[in-house]
Parts: structure tokens; sequence; C-alpha cells
């Protein structure tokens, strides 16, 4: 079928669906939804058998679903209506969730129900549920939706239900004084992403987010107690709570230390053991070892990836080429593994070029350490989502296995054509030959974990059940396998006829010559593209490369 896809934003749940129904050999063509006018110019060029919404934030207007078949994914269970769904659920601390793709009416969320899927609620933020269960879930109820309109013998039903309002910040409020820190976290997880909590910081307006438990540091309720490199302590009525992120009127989402420079006076309240800490604590880089794997897990907010950031895990991955194992394995946060540069860092930066650049050369630092590792084998271990820079530095590591579900976007020209580095231009052509390593870089649409590891781009791709089991078990028995001397000298062999053919420092210089114009050069897409993608600013047309009916030589198939 030719299925247009109607969304706000082209996010990694509608990116999701859209490798997976083009993925069942159904047209896909993708129009974000900026205006109703715009709207039906787009059905009008495809025609669509379906329109089909992934992720919306208004109503599809009746010219369009009173003459087209129109399905909404709503992230609640049947009956459930409202634009805060997920909200609720994370505040009223339902056991069970789900996705429910519906027809599209004049009342919003009623219409007839044509597949659902439900799935366990844990106890995380809104953005994790998201970006996992409920996409999960959405892509299976629309799967199941779809195929049972092409098959046209499904009569969908309409679900009894109550609309709940939006859910305002006077409901989010949290009281210092009296919530524990259960009711705090359950707060702050509810509103991770968008809004985030209203709040109030050293006596200054602000939005919170990114919220992780605390287990032994204690202080009067309300009172900021400890800071840990980027995150801040606050007190409540039972314990305490790490405070991840801060956003200020008018400005872009920010580390908490680094959005309120207050923050310095607070005691700093490193941990004695950084590599694995015994209880619930804010922990960006954790560090542990068993069956001679070394597993360093970095858990960046967003996979956004800052210069001090990059030098800590530097340093960490260092340290860790100096323990007694035979493979490490950078696991990466749960969400994401790595998105690259910290283009919010970047654009509140006073010289947003000066970050940029040394931004790109703290990551590219990181690479190279993990180019030079001689004494381990490395894995990279992609359980969450990656993008730009960070599908190259994963790409550095001697293997990549990535979880089924995983999305990737191995291109930097979205941001303004950037050029990129980690390297690329020394490990892409060697896996997927020059004219492949060229059709990445101009490919702008996303690319599914299958299809990485078919492309020869990364090594296998593991069910998304039992990941993190998995890695562990291929890592220890790519550890103790009787052939790991051999792979160990081959690999070091390998990097040092590479060195002789053509120096790291050679591919670092000219990949950093081209993106030294990206940042000081008289072009400057790369800043008009970072402003408006830090800033959230509303789309004012659709890419092309994404709106395929919009193409001058868009004709409907035979």
């Amino acid at each position: 079928m030719r299925i247009l896809l109607l969304t706000h934003a082209f996010n990694s749940l509608t990116q999701r669906v859209y490798c997976a129904l083009a993925g069942r050999g159904h047209l896909v063509s993708v129009e974000l939804d900026i205006a109703d006018s715009v709207s039906e110019e787009a059905v009008a060029l495809f025609k669509p058998d379906l329109v089909v919404a992934p992720f919306l934030k208004r109503a599809i207007p009746e010219s369009l679903w009173s003459r087209y078949r129109c399905l909404i994914v709503h992230p609640g269970v049947p009956g459930d209506r409202g634009p805060s769904a997920l909200d609720w659920a994370i505040t009223d601390g339902v056991p069970e969730w789900g996705v429910t793709v519906l027809q599209a009416e004049a009342e919003m969320d009623a219409g007839p129900v044509w597949a659902a899927a439900r799935f366990p609620l844990r106890c995380a933020r809104k953005a994790s549920v998201y970006r996992q269960e409920v996409t999960e879930a959405a892509v299976q109820a629309v799967l199941v939706a779809v195929d049972r309109v092409q098959a046209g013998n499904f009569t969908p039903e309409r679900v009894p239900g109550l609309a709940r309002p939006l859910l305002r910040q006077a409901e989010r409020a949290i009281d210092w004084q009296a919530h524990s820190s259960a009711e705090v976290l359950s707060r702050m997880h509810a509103a991770d992403g968008f809004p985030g909590v209203a709040d109030r910081l050293f006596g200054q307006p602000c939005h919170l987010f990114d919220a992780w438990p605390e287990a032994s540091l204690r202080g009067a309720p309300g009172e900021l107690i400890a800071r840990r490199e980027t995150a801040i302590c606050r007190a409540t009525a039972d314990g305490a709570v790490w405070i991840g992120h801060v956003k200020r009127p008018g400005g872009v989402k920010l580390p908490a230390t680094l959005a309120f420079p207050e923050t310095a006076a607070l005691p700093e309240q490193a941990l004695a053991n950084w590599w694995k800490s015994p209880l619930p604590t804010w922990q960006d880089i954790a560090y542990e070892e068993a069956g001679g794997v070394g597993f360093l897990r970095f858990e960046f907010y967003n996979g956004a990836m800052g210069s001090a950031q990059c030098r800590r895990l530097a340093e960490a991955f260092r340290w860790a080429s100096t323990r007694p194992t035979r493979v490490i394995v950078l696991r990466g946060g749960e969400d994401f593994w790595s998105n690259g540069i910290h283009l919010n860092l970047i654009e509140a930066a006073e010289s947003p070029a000066d970050a940029s650049w040394e931004n790109i050369n703290a990551i590219d630092d990181l690479a190279e350490a993990i180019l030079r590792c001689e004494t381990q084998l490395t894995v990279a271990a992609l359980g969450g989502n990656a993008g730009a820079g960070g599908c190259f530095l994963a790409r550095a590591c001697d293997r990549v296995w990535v979880r089924d579900g995983v999305m990737l976007n191995p291109h930097y020209k979205n941001m303004g054509n950037l050029f990129g580095s980690e390297f690329w231009t020394y490990l892409l052509p060697p896996r997927v030959g020059a004219e492949g390593a060229a059709a990445i870089m101009r490919h702008r649409l996303p690319m599914t974990a299958a299809e990485a590891v078919n492309i020869g781009f990364y090594d296998a791709c593991l069910p998304g059940p039992g990941f993190v089991v998995d890695v562990a078990r291929r890592a220890a028995e790519m550890a103790n396998s009787a052939g790991f001397s051999a792979q160990l000298a081959a690999k070091v062999a390998q990097r040092a006829a590479d060195e002789a053919l053509k120096p790291l420092a050679a591919y670092r210089a000219e990949e950093l010559a081209a993106m030294r114009r990206n940042f000081y050069g008289f072009d400057p897409s790369y800043h008009v593209a970072r402003y408006h993608f830090v800033s959230k600013t509303p789309h004012s047309w659709t890419p092309r490369h994404l709106a395929r009916h919009r193409d001058l030589d868009w004709k409907i198939p035979e």
C-alpha cells in the first residue's frame, strides 16, 4: 500500500514505524504536520491508501479524516483519551500500560480501535518508556492495524472511555518539604523530556529534568546538599534525589551545574569507587568486571557527549585498558549509546564555533584511544539508539553488536551539512567499500540494526529481550576463546600496517580541516541548523528526503 506518515516530527518512534512499514514492502512517504493546507496538499500529491499518524500534537483536520482512513497512534490503553496519556500513567503508578491504534474522527482519541498492544510499566523516565516500551508496542500495533486494513475483513470497534485533561504544572509541582523521594521521582519521571517540572533553584525559575535516586545523602527537605560532575543533589522529605538537567527561561536544556554556576559552592561528592557504586546514586560512568571482561557503561542524557564527558570517558577507558581483562565492552546508556557532540552545550557557549572545535577534538581523542588499544579486544554494545558521530565512535571498536530495534542515523548532513569526524574516513570504507561509504554519508534516512549488519557496517544484530545477558555471554566467550591471542595479535598487526600506510593523524587532520570550515567558514548552515535543533523550532517544511511525494519527478506507481 501507499502509506503517508503524518507526524509532528521524525522522532525515533516515527523512524521505527517508517522502517517497519517499508520493510514490509509498503511505499511510505512522510509529511510533517505543519498546517492543514500542507497536509491536504501532501495527500493530494501522494494519494495514499492509508494515513498513519505516529506522533501528533494536534488533531487531524476533518478535510482529511472524512475522505481518507487515518490511523492515530495513541500512547495509551484502549479507552484512554487525552493529551497526557503516558504522563498520567506514570504519575498514577499503574502497573501496565499500552498503545492503541485508532481511527481519526471528530472526537479526539474516540474513534474505533484497529489494534492495541500492552506492556508492563516500569519505574523510569517518560522519555525512556516512550523510546522503548511505547515504541515497541506502537510498531507491533501499527503492523497489525495495517495488515487488517489491507486484508479488508476486520471491523474496528469503539471502546468506551473518558478523556483526561492535560497534566498541568499545578499537578506536577513538587513540595520539597512534604514529598518523599519516590513522589519526587514519579513527578519528574512523568515530565521528563517535555515539559519538565516547573520549580526554582537559587530563587530563580527553571524546569527540572533527569531525576536519579540517592541512597545515602541527607539534608533538610528542599536543601541543595551536593554536586557531582554535572548533577546536583536535593534533599526530599525522606531522603534525596539527583537532578541532572535544568532549563532556564529562554534558554536550552543544560546539565544542572552548568545551567546554574551557583552550584559551584556546593560540596563535591565524588564516588569513592566510581567503577561500581554499591548503592543507587547518580553515576554517568561506571565499570565492572566478570569472566575476563570489563564493562564500561556511560549514561549520558540523550546520548549527547560534551567535551568534559568525552575526556572523562577517555580517561576511564584508558584506566580500563590497564586492568587484567581480555575484552572491554563499551555499553553506553539505556536509551542511547551516543549521539556525538553535545549541541546544547555548544549552543549555550560564548563561542559556539570554539566549543564545537573543542568538542569534536575531545570525541576524536576518545575514538583514537579505542583504536590504539593493544591490550584488549573492544566491543561496542549498542542497546540504545545512536546518531551522527556516535555511530562512528562505536565503529572504532573491534566489534559492534547492536540490539534489534535500535535506530541508527549514521550521517551528519542533517546538521547543516557537517562533514563529520571520529575517523569515519578510516573506519567506514574497509567495511562497506568506497561507494557504500559515500552512500551512507549521503543517505539521510534512519538505518535499522539489521540493515547496518547486512551492509557490513556493524557485526551482529542481537534480539532485544536479554540483550545485556547475550552481550555478556558473547564477550566472555571471546575472552576465553582459544584463539584470543591470535585475534589480538592480528588486530595489533593490522593497526600497525594501517598506520604505516596512512597514519591516524592524517585521517584526523583531513576530517578536521573540513570540520573547521563547517565551524568557522563562510557557510553558516551548521550554526543555523544547530540553533533550530536545540531550540526545537517548529518545522516550516518537510525535508525532501522524507517527502518523496514532493520530488519533482514523483509519479503514482502503476
